[in-house]
């Protein structure tokens, strides 16, 4: 990546996570990375393409944090599972958290068709695959449907996390996320279906 690359696309991720996505313009973006119209054109064709590289790089710093997460729970699936939850908490807990990029960007651009919309797609499916594969190593039988109860757990506390007190927003997301776990673990009561 080249230095004016790097300057624009750190501007750029600074500027549309604090500010929105559509109130920040390319003259804003060339202004605080110090570069010129023709510099930031050559590296982004468009704003759309600006815009898609912002969520490309969010989404490749979500991959790291959750591989970091699987790495430090040294092979045990719950603990990787209890360690991705505790990075998305630290995360909600961070100065300057203003909720999670690709919730945010599918609010401004709700066309299914729209560039934008399907970056939000393609990481939220990875994200969804990537729990349900790490629940799957946990035994859980349906982890599928267990999976999107965590993903509506993260999505719930990421919305909130950033209205109110975050503290008590994480707590509940990780109790949340050890109720999937004990679930699992539980005898199925008598007459009680499992998940399907």
């Amino acid at each position: 990546m080249s230095e004016a690359r790097g300057r624009l696309l750190a501007s750029a991720s600074r500027l549309f996570y604090t500010e929105g996505l559509h109130s920040v313009g390319i003259d804003r973006v060339i202004a605080d990375a110090g570069v010129t119209r023709a510099t930031l054109y050559r590296h982004f064709p468009s704003k759309d393409d600006l815009l898609v590289a912002y969520l490309t790089e969010a989404d490749a710093l979500i991959r790291t944090q959750v591989e970091s997460a699987r790495n430090a729970a040294g092979g045990s699936p719950r603990e990787a599972v209890l360690a991705v939850a505790a990075t998305i908490a630290d995360g909600i807990r961070s100065p300057g958290f203003r909720g999670c990029a690709f919730l945010n960007a599918a609010a401004e651009y709700p066309d299914p068709g729209h560039p934008v919309h399907q970056a939000v797609l393609a990481h939220r499916q990875w994200f969804l695959d990537t729990v349900t594969e790490l629940l799957a190593a946990t035994g859980e039988t349906a982890p599928g449907p267990a999976a999107q109860h965590f993903v509506m757990l993260r999505d719930g506390a990421m919305a909130a996390g950033c209205l109110t007190d975050p503290d008590p927003i994480c707590a509940t997301f990780l109790r949340g996320v050890e109720g999937i776990l004990r679930y699992r673990d539980a005898p199925a009561a008598a007459g009680v279906k499992r998940r399907k």
